[in-house]
């Protein structure tokens, strides 16, 4: 089936959402702190409409890559516009009251992570039967003789019952390669292949690629989605459990490709996905759901959530935890304050290479759309 790129929609309620809670969590934590909010803005100047509420200003902008909360003194000024001062500014409020503030947007976005893990498991898995339905070109697949119509009977000694378990199988004779020879490109495993109209198996070495790159997968086959085999729901009362599992195991692989890209394993420009990448793997996901369900989606919505909030914690400067940086460093230096003026120097040149790092993030992005 090709795809449809309207699927490519399925982004705007899926950045809208992960947005939207972070920045509530910013909004509702500083008005419960006695902060002025003058804007609410989902999306990034220029703006597309706008009202306004009490004192502040709900936005909805042009540039759909995430949204702010404008909070007067955020770089730690304590007056208004005429020099006073203003107790309802970011800058006038506790260090404890602006970490707070400033954790508030993270913590939205674990706790929706969770919520959407959870949610994920309730509705359950659908499984499909081990059957190939599509072998990609020039695929370790393709190269090795694999064809659709192909029975998976098992993967290095290890019988499989779903198509996921070929997933699984593969995935950690990768993790054994890689700690064994860290540089490693590819892993040879042998399949256990029941050819269609054949009587028995045979055994086939398949040389499975290693590279996060999302268009070179381990090994190139696609599962035959008209054979479902099970639909995997567990008990209701287990969904939470398994969300926070989920979660730990979402931090922990998300932990290991960082490790990776720093010890030079995977090429930075592989390890990571713009906008432009996010977008593309939604609509393939949301492409996915009459088939697959609404599991995966899910499960895909709550994992961006959380790197979301990793992203922002990092000590970055312009990022969240960039700012939250700077109230540390005032409390080791025990209240004294870095000069404000001094403080939106060093976010505003944190932004612009934020900003140029996004684009050529999002360059690398558009170049793999083409391949």
């Amino acid at each position: 089936m090709s795809f449809n790129p309207l699927y490519l929609l399925a982004a705007v309620p899926v950045f809208g959402l992960l947005v939207i809670a972070h920045e509530f969590g910013h909004f509702i934590t500083a008005k419960r702190s006695g902060i002025r909010v003058e804007e609410f803005a989902i999306g990034f100047p220029p703006r597309l409409f706008t009202f306004k509420r009490g004192e502040t200003n709900y936005s909805i902008n042009l540039l759909p890559i995430g949204g702010y909360v404008k909070m007067p003194g955020e770089n730690g000024e304590t007056t208004d516009e005429a020099g006073n001062y203003d107790p309802r500014t970011f800058g006038a409020k506790p260090a404890g009251i602006r970490a707070m503030v400033l954790l508030a947007g993270v913590t939205m976005n674990l706790l929706l992570a969770v919520v959407l893990f959870s949610t994920s498991a309730a509705i359950g898995n659908v499984e499909f039967q081990p059957v190939i339905q599509s072998v990609t070109k020039d695929s370790p697949a393709q190269h090795a003789g694999l064809l659709p119509g192909d029975r998976i009977v098992a993967v290095n000694g290890q019988p499989i019952k779903y198509f996921s378990d070929v997933t699984t199988v593969v995935g950690k004779a990768i993790q054994t390669e890689l700690n064994t020879d860290a540089h490693a490109t590819s892993v040879q495993v042998q399949m256990s292949i029941l050819h269609a109209g054949a009587a028995s198996a045979v055994t086939i070495p398949v040389q499975a690629r290693i590279s996060s790159d999302p268009n070179k997968p381990p090994l190139g086959i696609g599962a035959d989605t008209n054979k479902v085999a099970a639909i995997i729901r567990p008990p209701l009362w287990q969904a939470p459990l398994l969300g926070v599992q989920d979660m730990g195991t979402a931090i922990s692989v998300t932990a290991q490709g960082i490790g990776q890209v720093i010890r030079g394993q995977i090429p930075f420009n592989e390890a990571f996905q713009g906008p432009v990448g996010i977008v593309n793997t939604t609509g393939q996901f949301a492409a996915a759901v009459p088939a697959s369900g609404w599991s995966p989606i899910l499960f895909l919505v709550g994992y961006l959530s959380l790197s979301l909030a990793f992203f922002n914690i990092l000590p970055v400067p312009g990022l969240d935890g960039g700012r939250l940086l700077f109230v540390v460093i005032e409390v080791l230096r025990r209240g004294k304050r870095i000069s404000p003026e001094r403080e939106a120097l060093v976010h505003l040149a944190g932004m612009a290479i934020l900003l140029m790092l996004v684009l050529l993030v999002t360059i690398n992005d558009v170049s793999h759309l083409g391949r």
